[in-house]
């Protein structure tokens, strides 16, 4: 009985010890490794989901931009995305005409979304199709007068309208998002790239991995977690060089990596 005894102990203890050692490399250790704000820190107590005007999580942050308003709408500008329309009845009835009818809008309006507790500041559209059912587009909010990179900083929301729909939550009209956000993240920082608009791009944490996040409207997305930063050229003047690639700490890397990985197991990447 004795015998016994101890071995459950044995079991017992190491058992405690495999939690402990979980414990600190899931919510400490590698966290750590790959978590960096080095580049713009200003941000890193700030949040990275926006929410509807009803307090509900919405779309999360995934693109900062380093910039001026006005170097914001020229590089928009040139890398091919418009303006969207502000929401009024007579945007609104375009955009339902424009869906019905299968014809181009392409500054439709965008339903306002909420960060820090006001509406968004800047909002683009790409036009996909024939009409405003189906489009990239990005939300911006100005978060910084003045960041490290010695420009106003701004976080943005980057997703693709798949089609419209119902709210999963409250039963509203509004567009679905496709799940991949990062894919719309990524086309938005290459078409800035592609127009010479873009002086260096680095990655800051954002929300994090995340496989299975839902947004304001119930649509399903997942995440690397990373926001991919553009500091932007003045005045629109187009950069004739490649942008520099300030390349993200190692940890980050293996992150990706397994994230990578997790996603394609589950189906998802």
């Amino acid at each position: 009985m004795s015998a016994i005894d101890d071995d459950t102990r044995r079991v017992l203890l190491w058992a405690l010890v495999a939690f402990v050692i979980w414990a600190a490399l899931a919510y400490v250790m590698l966290p750590r490794l790959w978590t960096h704000h080095e580049h713009q820190p200003g941000i890193k107590r700030m949040p990275m989901v926006t929410q509807t005007k009803q307090g509900i999580p919405g779309d999360p942050i995934n693109v900062g931009l380093v910039g001026s308003e006005g170097d914001i709408l020229q590089a928009m500008n040139a890398a091919g995305w418009v303006p969207a329309n502000p929401v009024t009845l007579k945007s609104s009835l375009a955009i339902i005409g424009s869906v019905l009818l299968r014809r181009p809008d392409p500054q439709a309006p965008v339903s306002p979304l909420y960060y820090d507790g006001r509406v968004e500041d800047l909002a683009f559209e790409k036009e996909i199709g024939r009409s405003a059912d189906k489009r990239d587009h990005v939300r911006f909010w100005k978060v910084l007068d003045n960041g490290k990179d010695g420009g106003p900083v701004w976080l943005g929301s980057a997703t693709y309208d798949r089609g419209v729909g119902l709210s999963h939550y409250t039963g509203a009209v509004t567009h679905h998002i496709g799940p991949n956000v990062d894919a719309v993240r990524d086309l938005l920082i290459d078409d800035l790239k592609a127009a010479g608009m873009v002086r260096a791009v680095y990655q800051v944490t954002g929300l994090g991995p995340t496989l299975f996040g839902r947004n304001g409207g119930g649509d399903r997305y997942y995440t690397d977690g990373e926001v991919d930063f553009a500091k932007l050229v003045a005045d629109g003047r187009k950069n004739p060089d490649p942008p520099t690639i300030i390349a993200s700490p190692p940890g980050v890397g293996v992150k990706n990596a397994v994230w990578s990985a997790a996603a394609s197991l589950l189906g998802v990447d």
